[in-house]
């Protein structure tokens, strides 16, 4: 931890350091404490950074290099999937259930228990929420929760933080809806943070740090979108 910046209590939200700083190893490991405040997160986030920690670790802050990014246009649906949205499946809605989403992705994986969504993160992101900064996409089995998304939109850009599913392909079409929605109005890149084998099954790819940054510095300045997509999102067939 000598190596990255130790953000102090009471410092200010732009304290970050440049994220071409961060460590090699861990890949983006960039500094470690502060808050998350809305204000902090939302710094991070148009500066290229994110918070991802461990309970009983201190909060961390990470900038990758290269940025896992899926560009809305490049959608890639496999047959079966595009059977499933097309077929009606799962019913998908948008910011009807934020903090059952939070609640879902906090919970067990059956790859592990550990999660990274603390009490404190959950209650930073449904604070976002509240405020209009952090949307959720819901995939509904009749009035189960069967699956869903979530994550932060500043100007043109969707940075995705979490899905869960309790049946199969259920994350995927609420995915499928929301990059459709999001291609709708405008947005031009959706953040996956790291890349792993399921989203690149969907179509994300590798991005170099240095140009992902050039990328919000010209997306994320654009119009903020009207703060609740309840009422004015329609799922859509791929």
């Amino acid at each position: 931890m000598s190596a990255i910046r130790w953000l102090a209590a009471g410092t200010d939200y732009d304290s970050f350091p440049p994220p071409d700083t961060a460590l090699d190893e861990p890949n983006g490991l960039l500094a470690a404490g502060g808050d998350l405040s809305p204000e902090r997160l939302l710094i991070a986030y148009r500066s290229g950074i994110f918070p991802w920690y461990e309970r009983g670790q201190p909060i961390l802050w990470w900038s990758p290099d290269p940025r896992a990014v899926l560009l809305p246009g490049e959608l890639r649906v496999s047959r079966s999937l595009r059977r499933t949205v097309r077929r009606g499946t799962f019913r998908i809605t948008a910011d009807t259930a934020f903090e059952r989403v939070i609640r879902g992705c906090a919970g067990p994986r059956s790859y592990g228990t550990a999660t990274w969504i603390t009490k404190e993160m959950a209650a930073a992101y449904i604070e976002l929420h509240r405020r209009g900064w952090a949307h959720s996409f819901e995939a509904w089995a009749g009035d189960e929760l069967a699956g869903g998304l979530y994550g932060v939109a500043i100007g043109r850009v969707f940075f995705g933080e979490s899905m869960f599913s309790r049946a199969t392909d259920a994350s995927k079409a609420a995915f499928v809806s929301a990059v459709r929605y999001l291609e709708s109005r405008a947005f031009e890149l959706i953040d996956c943070q790291v890349a792993s084998a399921h989203m690149r099954s969907l179509g994300a790819t590798d991005m170099p740090r240095h140009r992902f940054l050039a990328r919000l510095e010209a997306l994320c300045d654009a119009p903020r979108p009207a703060a609740s997509w309840t009422c004015d999102h329609m799922g859509s067939s791929p």
